[in-house]
């Protein structure tokens, strides 16, 4: 089968946007592939054109799972290979990958679907790395805790430990002493 829509793709970059897709077969379940490859040597051209070789040979763009690390990484990936299926078929009709986008994104979709089956509400929020630190520094100033006259750890300290504690199921080690600061209620 003649692929040109591969035809920008040098031997390497064919193999890996070719791989488990028999010549002028289906796109079937294949085995796992991994592609080591430094910075300028055409990843993300090479990933787009993986999507759409697979989508050309047949698999259903609704199935693929397009996952990168940043949202705009995702979106220029899936908008080549929309490009790169246009081109093949001579057509503006945009590829839709429904699951295109970061990990994290893609994982609270994922969440928020099946929300309700594992005991979620499905408007819950996502809080990043300074979020958190913030909320944890309304606790510690709540508690009184950021304005006494022995030191109390700093939030980015305060979440650390409490990453680790929940990160690693171990609880926070308490301290007992008679003249104690206020502990935060668990």
């Amino acid at each position: 089968m003649a692929s040109p829509h591969l035809d920008d793709l040098n031997p390497a970059q064919r193999e890996a946007a070719t791989f488990g897709v028999a010549e002028g077969g289906p796109a079937t379940p294949a085995p796992p592939l991994l592609v080591v490859a430094g910075a300028g040597t055409g990843k993300t051209g090479t990933l787009a054109h993986r999507v759409a070789h697979l989508v050309l040979s047949g698999a259903d763009p609704r199935r693929v799972l397009l996952l990168t690390f940043t949202r705009r990484a995702a979106e220029e990936m899936a908008r080549r290979a929309g490009r790169i299926c246009g081109r093949a078929l001579g057509t503006d009709a945009p590829l839709e990958l429904e699951w295109a986008g970061t990990f994290h994104g893609v994982g609270a979709r994922l969440l928020r679907l099946y929300a309700p089956a594992i005991g979620l509400d499905p408007a819950f929020t996502v809080l990043d790395r300074g979020d958190a630190a913030d909320l944890l520094d309304l606790v510690r100033d709540g508690l009184g805790l950021a304005r006494t006259d022995r030191r109390f750890p700093k939030k980015a300290t305060c979440l650390a430990v409490y990453s680790a504690a929940v990160n690693t199921a171990v609880p926070a080690p308490r301290q007992e002493t008679a003249d104690r600061a206020p502990t935060i209620p668990r």
